[in-house]
């Protein structure tokens, strides 16, 4: 005898947020907050930096950033909502371009090494070396 398949419950039903909320919302959406779009597998993938989990895709550029402003309100929504805390937008300012970072001693040693060889200082090496990591030379 074949098991009949368990129907899945309905989703709750969309409840539009309060006009206080609301007025939150579009404050939050008014900010300068960082939007990553990549494309890969024939689709445009954009996220919000600042808000986890908060992605969306589309078949073009404006599509996927219209669909992550969307998921971007529904996202405010819930966290707003439920009292959680909601990230301010990175300010570039906050960057000096200044870092600490420590590395075991033969890492050291060997980051040394190859910036003397190549006639460079250790902080110059290290910043190309990064650069080089993230595509950005």
């Amino acid at each position: 005898m074949a098991k009949r398949a368990k129907k899945l419950p309905d989703p709750p039903a969309y409840v539009p947020p309060s006009p206080e909320v609301q007025a939150e919302i579009d404050r939050r959406l008014a900010m300068q907050y960082s939007y990553e779009l990549v494309y890969e597998d024939d689709r445009w993938f954009a996220r919000v930096v600042e808000f986890p989990g908060c992605m969306s895709d589309g078949s073009d550029p404006t599509e996927a950033i219209r669909m992550v402003r969307e998921a971007a309100e529904a996202w405010l929504q819930y966290k707003i909502e439920d009292g959680y805390p909601v990230p301010d937008p990175i300010v570039e300012d906050d960057y000096s371009g200044r870092f600490l970072a420590r590395v075991p001693s033969m890492l050291h040693r060997d980051l040394a090494r190859r910036a003397e060889r190549e006639g460079v200082s250790l902080n110059l090496f290290v910043a190309t070396a990064l650069a080089r990591a993230l595509g950005q030379q």
